[in-house]
């Protein structure tokens, strides 16, 4: 089971409540991030984001960019009323909370400290990594009656492939009493593969290959 701790960025750039809004917006332009959080003798006192800062901001343009922002104090812009996670929660919680409260990321607190922050970005990154997304492949959709063993059952044909699974995942089908197994195959051309479910009585209802076919890798 995968756990806030294992997605998380533990390196996390911080700033004090009576730094300027100049300096977080250097920050987040030079670092290339979104969210500042806000410490104060150890603890966290608040959240600032590049939204937070472009919104103290005047015109682009119109002059005075740099001192305004030099005189905003982030205590006057800072969010308090925090949506925190702790680093033992699972991933599902933390995409749970991020989606439902439309934020993008939670300050990971552990004793009362900050010890990292996961973003959106996080989370898009572990769905790549838990669907075997960040390699070549192919995806096989195989549509299979709602009933237990299926999945078993359909990848038992895979192995008898000797094609290696990098992601699973379920999906409701058209019709209410079947469901969709989709996966993640190593494997640029699964026809082999696809062939022998069909053989065995599965409905493929899809096939994709995240890059171009070669010949040269036709599966025997």
């Amino acid at each position: 089971m995968l756990r806030v701790r294992d997605s998380m960025t533990r390196e996390v750039i911080t700033l004090g409540p009576e730094a300027s809004a100049a300096e977080a917006w250097s920050l987040c332009q030079e670092l290339g991030i979104r969210h500042l959080p806000i410490v104060e003798g150890g603890r966290l006192v608040g959240l600032v984001s590049d939204r937070d800062l472009r919104d103290v901001s005047p015109p682009r343009g119109s002059g005075g960019e740099r001192d305004t922002l030099g005189w905003v104090r982030l205590r006057d812009i800072m969010s308090t009323d925090l949506v925190t996670i702790a680093p033992l929660d699972t991933i599902e919680h933390a995409a749970r909370e991020i989606y439902d409260r439309k934020i993008g990321c939670l300050p990971v607190v552990a004793d009362g400290e900050l010890v990292g922050i996961i973003t959106s970005s996080d989370m898009m990154r572990t769905l790549v990594e838990l669907v075997g997304a960040h390699g070549i492949g192919s995806w096989v959709e195989v549509e299979v009656p709602n009933r237990p063993g299926m999945l078993a059952d359909v990848t038992d044909v895979i192995r008898d492939r000797q094609v290696n699974i990098a992601g699973v995942f379920l999906a409701p089908a058209p019709r209410a009493s079947n469901r969709l197994i989709v996966l993640r195959l190593e494997t640029t051309n699964p026809a082999g593969t696809v062939q022998s479910l069909e053989e065995a009585g599965y409905k493929v209802t899809a096939v994709k290959a995240s890059v171009p076919v070669e010949p040269t890798l036709e599966e025997a």
